[in-house]
């Protein structure tokens, strides 16, 4: 009887093991870090050729950078942020969780970066922008390059190349005076989709020095894509 039990517990061991390669050949890999200073991946220091997989979460500490290659397009984290990378999309997707979070994104391949006030994605084309979470219901995205979408529950805003725009949410909602005009690009005080927001684009003026220097290394670097 010990025979028999001896043999089943090797033979059910034998299956697991000769499973486990099967289970992470379905794991398919995102891309890999090419810049990394005082940066995390996961619950461990993040080093220039990590292999990056959905799921994974990337961050910066004061003064840190990352970035990373995902097919032909890069995303990048400035100082003091946070961003999880989602499963299961077709297109690459992030989750923005603070600071500062931007992609770099060819029109094959199209990114989406996920906040608390919506999704932010490329119109259409070649694409290089980003978002800063500046409070539980703010942030400023910039559009450094071709236009963006703020998709807020179908409701569609428009960040034309070359703008940075404020955007935010108020809870209680404001009742629109008839006949108003609206501003180009939907600036106007609008009822989102949700009756209880409402979403509020303001321009602002173009951020500064830190993401000028990302544009840099993004335009110069062999690791560039090629639109």
């Amino acid at each position: 009887m010990r025979d028999i039990a001896r043999s089943c517990l090797v033979a059910f061991l034998m299956v697991g093991m000769l499973n486990l390669p099967v289970f992470a050949a379905n794991e398919k890999p995102l891309g890999m870090v090419i810049q990394a200073e005082e940066a995390q991946l996961g619950s461990a220091k993040a080093t220039v050729g990590a292999t990056v997989y959905p799921g994974d979460s990337i961050a910066t500490g004061t003064g840190g950078t990352m970035r990373l290659k995902v097919g032909s397009g890069q995303l990048y984290l400035l100082s003091a942020s946070a961003a999880t990378l989602a499963e299961n999309t077709s297109a690459f997707h992030a989750v923005v969780n603070r600071g500062t979070v931007g992609f770099s994104s060819p029109a094959v391949e199209p990114f989406e970066l996920e906040t608390p006030l919506g999704v932010v994605r490329p119109a259409a084309g070649a694409t290089y922008g980003q978002v800063t979470l500046t409070g539980p219901r703010e942030m400023i995205v910039s559009a450094y390059r071709g236009d963006l979408i703020v998709d807020n529950n179908g409701e569609l805003h428009t960040i034309p190349e070359g703008k940075s725009f404020r955007v935010s949410m108020d809870l209680d909602p404001v009742q629109p005076q008839p006949n108003a005009a609206q501003g180009p690009y939907g600036s106007g005080v609008k009822p989102a989709v949700n009756p209880h927001f409402i979403i509020k684009l303001t321009a602002v003026a173009i951020v500064g020095f830190a993401t000028y220097f990302i544009y840099q290394e993004l335009s110069e670097s062999p690791s560039k894509p090629s639109y």
